[in-house]
This record gives C-alpha cells, structure tokens and sequence, in this order.
C-alpha cells in the first residue's frame, strides 16, 4: 500500500534541453588557467621525453632544473642586456649534480645544455611554443584558439653576442599567475610581505620577497620592449595616451615601493636584531632567514632604481628617435632601363664590343646559382654510366598547341590612330582638354575616354626614358588651376601639347656610349 506522502518524495524532473554556455566572464576566466597551464607544458615534458636520451637520465629531475635555469636567467638579466649562456650552466652544474652525485661531470653539462635548449625550444622554427585550446565565442559557437608563448629568447646584446632573457609566460610560471596586473600584484606581494615580516614568519615571507622582485623585472621589461619598438618605429608606439600614462603610473610605483622597501628594511633588521640576543638553532635559523630577506629587498630597491632612471630618460629618447626618423634621408633606388641603358646603346656597337657588354651585364645580372650537392653515389653512378647516343638535329620538337588569345580591349586600333592623330599637336600650339574632348566626341562616342586617359597620362611624362629610348617627341600634359567644364569628365582642364626632345644631345650620347 502506497503512502499518500509518497507523491512529494517524487524526484525532480530534469529539463532535457540543452544547457546554456556560461558567460564570457567566465569563460575568460578558465581561457586564463588553460593558458596559465600550457605555460608549464614545456616543463612537463622535460621530464617526459628524458627516456629518449641515450642513456640513463630517469635519476633526472628535468622540471627542477627548468625552473632553476628561468630563476637564475630572470635574476641575472640586466636592463639592456640579459644573462650569458654559459654562466647560466654553470650555476646550473651544482643543482644538476646534487640529483646525481655518482654520475660524471660531462653527463651533468649535458643534461644541463639539454634543459636550457629544450627551454629555448631550439629544434622549432620561431623557437616558441604553441597549446591549442577552445572558448565560447560571442554567438556561443565553441571556438578552438592557438596560443604561441616563448619561456626564454635569445637577444642580441648592444656590445655584441647574444644573451638570455626569460619572457612575461616565464615569469608567471615562477610567481603562479598568468596576465597579472603588474602594479597591482607588486603592491599585493609587498603588503603580504610586510604582514609576515610583522608576525615573525620570515620563511613565508621570503617567498613572497622573491615573487615580489619577479614583478620587478617583469614591469621592467614591459618598459624595455615599449623603447625597443620606439627605436624600431616610433609610430608603432602610442606616446600620446599610452606611455605617458604607463610613464607616470611607473614613476609613482617606483616611489611608493621605495618608501615601502624601507619600512621593510627596518623591520626586517628588527628581526634580525633580536634573534641576535638568543643563541638556540631556532634563532639562528631566524637570524639567517632575516639576512636572506635584506639581500632580496636590497636588490629590489636596485631595480626601482635602475627602473626610474630608464623612466626618466624615456621621454628625451623618444624625442631623440621622433627626430633621427623624422628627418632621415630616404633610401634612395636607381631604377634600371634595360632598353635605355643597355639594349639601345648596344645594338648598333660590332659583335665583339658588344660581347662584353653583355658579358658582363649577364654575369652579375643573373643572380647566384646555388650548385648541386654531389653523393658518392650519384657521383658513381653518373660515372660509370654510358653515354647515350643521340641524334645530330636533336631530339624531336613537339609542336606546341597554340591557342588564340581573345581580343578585349575596350578601344580598337582605329580609335588609338583617332585619338593619337588628335593629340598630335607637333605643328599646332597646345590646346585644352575641354577642346580636344570636344572634338573626339564629333569623330566617335567612345573616344573622349581614350582621349583622357592619355592626357593625364601625360601629366607626368617619362622624359628620361624616352631620352635614352631615342623618342624625337614626347606628349605633355600641364594644369594651370582651370576647372574642366565637360558634360562627362571633371577635374583639371590641362594644357595639352608635344615637346620636342634634343636629338642631337642623343646621337652624342649615344656615340659616347659606343
């Protein structure tokens, strides 16, 4: 027997359409950690490719010593230049052989160079990185996106040689975020170091010491790359809004870090101070966690030093590069006549002559020819291979299937004849070209256009290569300011007429050629 009450601990029915996609706050949101764990890929598979190597690397912890090589290269990158090669494996080599302290030194190199190749990426094309991951688009279509990140680059250096830097990806790998507000997470890490120092735990605080000089370098490379691309070109770069904005907002970061550092500072030798009135290994302890943290935030204030000094000297550099880019002379191409400069000078000259000017035009005017890579077994085969015979003519030409091409030009040839004969204005003085329309109007509807289209071709006559082509005659097009008056064609009425070139300035260049 059923209970009347059973009827309301009926379960819920469940809508059976389809659930919607969440909003793009949201779906920002998990974009941020798909990219944020992408970024840590790289490292992963250190570890996952480390059988490949001939040898016994599983004693390796690759991922370790990535994240040792983008700490040492972030905390030794200058301002212009970044951290060298080699003294980033050498300070590589200790942690390596503490994993392993049986094994040979040169394996420890190896596997070393092997850790910050693979970190370079430099098997790839761009040297990069790419995860593909999907979003929600606006119309709630899911939208599969690549995501291209480097972790370390390879950066000429003003002195010359190339140098490593570690990028923003790298960076946030380190601190745990990805596409953090810079000003905002200093001041976070800084006011949570502050707090820890207060309560005694300087373990924790000399991590967050660590993150927070992290957003020191990576707030400082975002104002090294905005002056490279001023140097590049100074209209890539918003200096209108943007940087001055950045510019002062920097400014004000860096002084209130100082006062904040300072405080820090004096805390910290407080600290340190009264851990140095007791003596057991728990203050001691403190005592040296105290000295870490004064070194780390020592080196902070030397960055927002160093840090100012570039912001101040960011705004004479952009006046300096507006100028050098401004006012710099255009590169200048010399365009080359083939018919003017070569083939008419060369035609009348005898056959000798005129064999080494096209000898030597031909040797340097054809380019390089790449040779191709000889094997030793090509090379054998094609020498022991017999000759073929072959026929005196040559072998059979076939004949080639020609196709007429259709006429579809809009003007004929009589209208070109009509139209030259009306511009042929050798014996007459110039005319409008409200008149010489006129006039092509009477003889054909078609032949006003053709009539126009040749006389603003004339606007700008090519006088040197008809000179150097031999023309006795050159059409020429002028506009004094008149409007034209014409039922169809508007602009300029231009003064139309025929030049007379120097011929005997051109047998005399010619002859001097020759």
């Amino acid at each position: 027997m059923t209970s009347p009450a059973s009827t309301d601990l009926a379960p819920p029915q469940l809508s059976a359409g389809p659930r919607p996609a969440q909003g793009p706050a949201a779906d920002e949101g998990l974009a941020r950690r798909l990219r944020a764990l992408a970024c840590t890929a790289p490292l992963h598979d250190l570890d996952a490719r480390k059988a490949n190597l001939a040898g016994e690397y599983t004693v390796y912890a690759m991922a370790e010593v990535a994240l040792a090589a983008i700490d040492l290269i972030t905390l030794n990158m200058d301002f212009d230049t970044g951290a060298d090669h080699e003294q980033i494996v050498a300070r590589l080599l200790p942690r390596v052989a503490a994993q392993a302290p049986t094994r040979p030194a040169a394996e420890h190199e190896r596997v070393a160079r092997w850790v910050l190749e693979n970190l370079i990426n430099v098997g790839s094309v761009d040297r990069g990185f790419r995860a593909v991951y999907g979003t929600f688009g606006p119309d709630g279509v899911y939208v599969r996106r690549d995501y291209d990140f480097k972790l370390i680059e390879e950066v000429p250096g003003y002195g010359g040689g190339v140098y490593l830097r570690t990028t923003d990806e790298a960076v946030n790998v380190l601190v745990g975020a990805l596409d953090t507000d810079v000003t905002s997470a200093q001041i976070a890490a800084e006011v949570k170091l502050e707090v820890l120092i207060n309560r005694g735990r300087l373990a924790d605080a000399q991590l967050a010491a660590e993150q927070a000089r992290y957003r020191t370098v990576q707030y400082a490379e975002s104002l090294r790359k905005t002056l490279e691309a001023t140097r590049r070109n100074v209209r890539a770069v918003d200096w209108l809004n943007a940087v001055p904005d950045m510019i002062a907002e920097a400014l004000d970061h860096v002084a209130d870090r100082y006062r904040h550092e300072n405080a820090i500072l004096t805390n910290i030798r407080k600290a340190r101070d009264e851990a140095e009135a007791a003596s057991d290994a728990k203050t001691a302890e403190h005592k040296r966690r105290a000295a870490e943290l004064v070194d780390i935030v020592k080196d902070c204030i030397r960055r927002h030093t160093q840090l100012q000094s570039r912001l101040l000297d960011a705004g004479p550099l952009f006046r300096a590069e507006q100028d050098r880019q401004a006012f710099a002379a255009p590169t200048a191409y010399t365009g080359l006549d083939l018919y003017g400069q070569l083939v008419a000078p060369t035609l009348p000259l005898p056959v000798e002559q005129a064999a080494r000017v096209t000898d030597a035009f031909f040797a340097r005017g054809t380019g390089l020819r790449t040779p191709a890579s000889v094997r030793l077994g090509d090379l054998v085969d094609l020498l022991l291979t017999p000759p073929v015979e072959r026929e005196h003519l040559g072998a059979e030409m076939p004949e080639p299937d020609l196709i007429a091409t259709p006429d579809d030009s809009r003007f004929s040839e009589e209208q070109l004849a009509s139209a030259l004969r009306l511009l042929d204005l050798e014996h007459d003085a110039p005319r409008r070209l409200s008149g010489l329309l006129a006039d092509a109007r009477r003889l054909d509807a078609d032949l006003p256009y053709l009539v126009a289209l040749l006389a603003v071709h004339a606007a700008s006559p090519p006088v040197g290569t008809a000179y150097r082509q031999g023309e006795e005659r050159l059409l020429f097009a002028v506009d004094d300011g008149t409007p034209l008056d014409d039922p169809e064609f508007g602009g300029a009425d231009l003064i139309v007429g025929t030049a007379l070139l120097d011929a005997a300035g051109m047998a005399a260049d010619r002859s001097e050629a020759s």
